[in-house]
Parts: structure tokens; C-alpha cells; sequence
């Protein structure tokens, strides 16, 4: 026995010295680090043939808003910094708000600054890749979804920072008396529905992609581009500084930041610069910003025009009348709730999903039918169909509520059809509640499905979690004739289902038409003006030649009541960026034609010509910047390298993409490693031992 704690003593001093040797050898470049041994925030690429990680900067985001009435006005500054002694090609995807214009581009490079040009999507991309293989400084932008964009910076040379500048219009919402605007600053991983995994990619990134979630490896269409690398680390990623000036034009009740701290100073009346309370924030959850004017400056319209060119441009939103207690109608109602229990939804997203639909299910009286279908790689129902919301089957609905869990696949499509499908009871209102991230690749494919399924139903969409795919819901419940929700923190839900429930429980302000006198063709956005909820606007944008005067009338019903209302043109104020927001609105209404058999070629010209005509970022169109220099030697090779996401606040990478990643030193082989060495530690032990007794015969 005491021979062997020598021999293990002896084990142990081989094991440090061995230690050391290996950790000099992967230490041989001070730039060449493990993923768990970094400390802060950084860019990590790994070079071919390499064990090892090398640490770059992070990419850092400064953002200017000014608002200005109901327009906003944005300028990020994505700055990319090379440490390394390669040239680099930075690839960065980043959100964006859905209804934003993205107009212009720049590159500056110390004090030179080249501008972005819109031009046609592959000759953007021609043009770029040409630059990109010439050695010269270039950056294109390029939309992948709405809300989704990307950032290629060529020919980053070492020790060099780029900056990329963008600039983006949007317009503001306006609903339930409150202004608000919410800048995306992260993203859920994307699920895409089937495909094929590649057959060159490991056992675990297999088992990745047969999940559905989207990594890195192309599975079908442009799955690769809307899925940057997820940073699985604990360090924060990517710091974003912010500041805001906000003229509202009326004094205000309140101004609050939803889920981060922010300072705020009153520069005059009405006025005010906003800042995050920290110097940075990392971005991982969306910034929400809300503004409230005083009761008796509540606007109940507001009218505005822009001159460009021979065109006018003009908006114009409309409160309607609220309607008072008494006009209320009980009208009989299905409502099936549908919640999202995949792998995304894992922790805060799924406390925060079933607390929404238990307040919902609270609501129902008696003579309401309801049903509940969860869904995540597979689809449930509590019932067969909709049942009458007796207190027995409100407790069985309360304990099914209570034992979701979140895992797997976000297989959206057969909740959607079993919703809409089982339309069989004569009930005055149907309307489906869809509480879901919409972590989702897939949106025009189920864009159709309810567009073609909705029948006599209503689609709700209640956006869950810190980074919701805003295009999806939004486009979902426009599709549905329904309205889109955001529940960011689980103290908003008791507020924000009460509001919800309010406009399902009121009657719709309907058949809403618009009369433009003058005599002058209008071409307006929205074309078919939808129904309205209770305490929701009437927008619309529209273009007309010349200088558009004379008067726009609007007229509905709000239940059996009628309603009426006029705004001589004479009365609008200036509105700087209201040809952007039409253009916006107008590809937008383009791409929704795709799904309702419009001639494919049609649309795409329409989009093109519109895009290069307001110099916008769209489907069919980018913004490419190229230095007229080249600047790196012909003789240097580029290296190709993605900047990595944090995974949005409360969301859990296993139940997501599911192990950790695996690193060129990996628990695997450093348990192998840690076990040779102790072999062969107590081996030399052995040796010494052996050595000394054959000394002594």
C-alpha cells in the first residue's frame, strides 16, 4: 500500500510536468485560445487544419434614432476591427425592425468613405465578389427576410477597423394610446421544416440538422444565410450603444424603456434624448421603447405629406370613436388556443406562454366553445373538437396548460391546419390565439397555409420571449385578419391579455372606405383596408401626381353604429420620409401577391423598379460599396469568417441546437489526455521504482 502512494505521488509530478508541456505547445501563438477559456466578448474563427480558435474583436453596433412625429429615422454604425495577421471577410446577420426601409449604405475605412449603390440583387453580388477576388475594400447588404439582414465586409486587413454605416426609415405604432418602437437586437434560431443534413457534416451536427433547427450547413434554399453561428458561450457578444431624440410634438404622460435601463433628458417641450443606463448593452433581447401624451393631448388624427419630384406622398392615421360599455354586443365565440412548446421556447418563453393562456382561459364564460393544441416536433389537442368552457373543462384545461413543456422541433404547420381545419360549429365569432416565438424558416410556406385554411376565423398572434420573429407574427395575423401582440416579460401578461381580450370581446370597426376628391389617380397602401380592433388606427399611404389637393373622407361602422370623418389635404404638415415608408409598404403588399398567384416574374420587376426608384434594400435588391483601390497583395489569402449571435435572454442552446459544441479540445479529449498522462505518469513511477531495486541486488 505505501509502495503504491509513492508510485501515485510519482504519477502526479509526471502529470504536472506533462501538463505543462502541452499547455506550451498549444500556447506557442498567444492569439490561439480554447472556446471555454475566453474571457469577454469576441469574434472566434478557426483556421483550416487548426485544433485551436483565434479572438478577434467583437463587431460593435452604434445606433442614432431620431423621431420625429410618427417617422423614425435610423443610423447604425457596425464597426468591424481585425487583429489578426490575416485578411479577413467579415459575414454578420443582424434584425431589423420588419417595416423597416433600408435606403443607404456607406464603408469608411480611417477617413475615406465610399457610398452603397441599391442595384439588382445578383449584379449586387457580382459586383462584390468581383471586388471581393480583386483585393479591394467592399460591403454589400443584402435583406434575407424583412426583418432580417446581412453585412459582407471584404479585404479587412490586419490590425484595420471598417465601419459600416446603415440607414433605415420606419414608421412608428400607434395603438391603444401609446407610441412605441421596438429595435430588434437579437435572434431565435430559425427551424426549418424537413430536409436533407450533409453527408461530409459529423454525428452531431446530424443530429442538429435532423432536429429541424438551422446551424450553419445549408439544408435547402437559403437556410445557411438565415442561421449565423449561435456563441455558446456565457461571455456576451456584440455591445450596442444607443441614443434616441424623440419630438413627439405634444407633451408626454410617460416614456419608459420595457426591458432596459435607460436615461432620459427633456431637451424642450416634448423633446427628449434617450440613452441605455450603461455606456453598452449586449444584444441579446429587443430594446422597446413607449411613449404615452397626456390625457387631453391624446391626437385622435394626424395628417402629413412630402413633395418629391412631380409626386406627392401622404399618411394619414385615424383613431375611430371608442365605443362606451353599454353598446357592447355578446356575440357567441370559439376560440382555440394554440402554444408553441418546442425546443426555443425553453425557459422564461414557455413560463410566459403558459401564464398567457391560463389569464385566456380565465376569460371564458360558459356559453364560449374552446380548445387548446400544443405543438412542438409533434402537434396535440386537448379535444378532439371544441369543447363548451364548463368549470370541468376549464380544469382540465388548466392541468394540461400546467404540464407543458418545451422541447423538440417547431413543427408549425399541422397546429395551424388543425386550428382552422375543425370549423364546424355555427358560432358568431371564431378567432384563434397563437402564442408562439415564431422561430420559423419556413413563413411563406405557412403564410399560405392561412391564407388558403383561414375560412371564417380570426388568427391572434402573441409574439413570446425576448426575440420574437416579428415577421412572421406580424405577416401571420395580417393574413389571419386578426392582430399581432408582444409579451416580453412575464409581468406583462396579466395587462397585455386583458387587452387582447377586450378587442376579441368588442365588435370591429368594418367596412371602412376611403374617398379621395380632386379628381387625381391615388395609388394607396393598404389596397383593401382590413377590419379595425378596438383602440387600434386606420393607416394609410398613398401617392398621387402633382400636389394632390382637395380632401380624403373615411367612413365605417362600428357595430350597427355608422361613422364618418374628413381631412382637407390643405391641413397636412411636412413629412420628410413618407415616400420611403409608401415604397416600403407597397413592396411589401408585392410580396404578399406571390402567395395569391400573381405572375412570379410580374412581381419581381414591380419590387426591382420600385426598390432602385427609392434607393431601398429589398428581396430583389442590395446596397454594395467597393473601394476603387486594391489594398490587399496578391500574394495574401482572404479568409472567410461568420461573427457569431448570442443566443436571445432565457433561451436554453441544449434545448435549441442540443449538446454544447464541440472544440478542437473538447471533454472528450481532454478526459483522454488527463487519463494518458496519469498512465503514463505511474508508468515512469513504476520505471524509477524498478530501476532502484535492480540497483540494490
Amino acid at each position: 500500500m505505501f509502495q503504491f502512494g509513492k508510485w501515485f505521488q510519482h504519477g502526479l509530478i509526471m502529470l504536472f510536468v506533462w501538463s505543462a508541456v502541452v499547455q506550451a505547445v498549444y500556447a506557442n501563438d498567444d492569439r490561439e485560445i480554447r472556446l471555454q477559456d475566453i474571457s469577454q466578448g469576441s469574434l472566434i474563427y478557426k483556421r483550416e487544419g487548426s485544433r485551436t480558435y483565434r479572438q478577434l474583436p467583437v463587431v460593435s453596433t452604434d445606433v442614432n434614432m431620431q423621431i420625429t412625429g410618427m417617422i423614425l429615422r435610423s443610423r447604425l454604425k457596425q464597426s468591424f476591427s481585425n487583429t489578426s495577421d490575416d485578411w479577413l471577410e467579415a459575414k454578420y446577420v443582424f434584425p431589423l425592425p420588419e417595416q423597416a426601409a433600408v435606403d443607404h449604405m456607406r464603408i469608411q475605412v480611417g477617413e475615406r468613405i465610399i457610398e452603397g449603390q441599391i442595384k439588382e440583387k445578383n449584379q449586387a453580388r457580382k459586383i462584390y465578389n468581383k471586388a471581393r477576388a480583386a483585393g479591394k475594400r467592399a460591403a454589400l447588404t443584402e435583406q434575407l427576410r424583412p426583418n432580417m439582414f446581412s453585412n459582407s465586409v471584404a479585404n479587412i486587413a490586419p490590425g484595420e477597423t471598417v465601419i459600416v454605416e446603415i440607414e433605415y426609415q420606419q414608421l412608428l405604432q400607434f395603438r391603444d394610446g401609446q407610441y412605441s418602437l421596438r429595435f430588434p437586437m437579437a435572434m431565435t434560431p430559425r427551424y426549418m421544416p424537413g430536409g436533407t443534413p450533409d453527408r461530409h457534416v459529423d454525428d452531431n451536427r446530424i443530429r442538429a440538422l435532423n432536429s429541424g433547427w438551422l446551424t450553419e450547413q445549408n439544408l435547402r434554399n437559403d437556410s445557411e444565410a438565415i442561421s449565423p453561428p449561435v456563441n455558446p458561450g456565457r461571455e456576451k457578444l456584440n455591445p450596442v450603444r444607443m441614443q434616441i431624440s424623440l419630438e413627439s410634438g405634444f407633451p408626454l404622460a410617460s416614456l419608459k424603456s420595457a426591458y432596459h435601463d435607460i436615461s432620459t433628458s427633456q431637451t424642450g417641450s416634448g423633446k427628449y434624448t434617450i440613452r441605455f443606463a450603461e455606456e453598452v448593452v449586449y444584444a441579446e433581447r429587443d430594446f422597446v421603447l413607449s411613449w404615452t401624451p397626456e390625457a387631453d393631448k391624446q391626437p385622435r388624427a394626424a395628417l402629413f405629406s412630402e413633395q418629391k419630384g412631380a409626386d406627392s406622398y401622404h399618411m394619414l392615421m385615424v383613431i375611430p370613436p371608442e365605443q362606451d360599455d353599454s353598446q357592447r354586443q355578446h356575440l357567441s365565440r370559439e376560440i382555440v388556443f394554440i402554444i408553441d412548446t418546442s425546443g426555443s421556447m425553453a425557459g422564461t418563453s414557455i413560463r410566459q406562454a403558459r401564464k398567457a393562456l391560463l389569464t385566456g382561459l380565465e376569460r371564458l364564460d360558459q356559453t364560449s366553445r374552446f380548445n387548446v393544441i400544443q405543438f412542438n416536433s409533434y402537434m396535440h389537442m386537448l379535444f378532439d373538437s371544441s369543447q363548451l368552457a364548463t368549470p370541468q373543462n376549464i380544469n382540465k384545461a388548466r392541468h394540461y396548460v400546467r404540464q407543458l413543456r418545451a422541447n423538440g422541433g417547431t413543427e408549425m404547420a399541422p397546429a395551424l391546419q388543425a386550428a382552422l381545419n375543425n370549423q364546424v360549429y355555427d358560432q358568431d365569432v371564431r378567432q384563434v390565439v397563437f402564442l408562439t416565438d415564431g422561430s420559423v424558416g419556413n413563413e411563406a410556406e405557412l403564410f399560405g397555409l392561412i391564407r388558403q385554411g383561414l375560412g371564417k376565423s380570426r388568427l391572434f398572434t402573441i409574439g413570446i420571449g425576448s426575440a420574437p420573429n416579428s415577421h412572421f407574427m406580424r405577416k401571420a395575423a395580417e393574413f389571419g385578419r386578426g392582430s399581432f401582440s408582444y409579451i416580453g416579460n412575464v409581468n406583462e401578461v396579466d395587462q397585455k391579455m386583458r387587452t387582447l381580450f377586450r378587442k376579441l370581446e368588442s365588435p370591429l370597426m368594418s367596412d371602412l372606405k376611403v374617398d379621395f376628391t380632386g379628381n387625381v389617380p391615388v395609388d394607396r397602401w393598404p389596397e383593401r383596408i382590413p377590419d379595425l380592433y378596438d383602440s387600434e388606427p386606420l393607416m394609410l399611404i398613398w401617392k398621387s401626381p402633382g400636389y394632390g389637393m382637395g380632401e380624403v373622407r373615411v367612413q365605417g361602422r362600428r357595430g350597427e353604429i355608422p361613422w364618418q370623418t374628413g381631412f382637407p389635404l390643405t391641413l397636412a404638415g411636412s413629412g420628410k420620409g413618407i415616400s420611403q415608408l409608401w415604397a416600403r409598404k407597397k413592396i411589401s403588399e408585392w410580396m404578399d401577391k406571390r402567395l395569391t398567384g400573381a405572375d412570379q416574374q410580374t412581381v419581381r420587376q414591380r419590387i426591382i423598379g420600385l426598390a432602385l426608384d427609392h434607393h431601398m434594400v429589398s428581396q430583389y435588391t442590395s446596397l454594395v460599396a467597393v473601394d476603387v483601390t486594391p489594398v490587399r497583395p496578391v500574394n495574401k489569402t482572404l479568409s472567410s469568417k461568420k461573427v457569431p449571435v448570442n443566443l436571445p435572454t432565457g433561451q436554453q442552446y441544449t434545448k435549441i441546437l442540443g449538446r454544447m459544441p464541440q472544440t478542437a479540445t473538447s471533454s472528450d479529449l481532454q478526459m483522454a489526455t488527463g487519463l494518458l498522462l496519469i498512465l503514463l505518469g505511474l508508468f515512469s513511477a513504476w520505471i524509477i521504482r524498478h530501476g532502484r531495486t535492480s540497483s540494490c541486488v
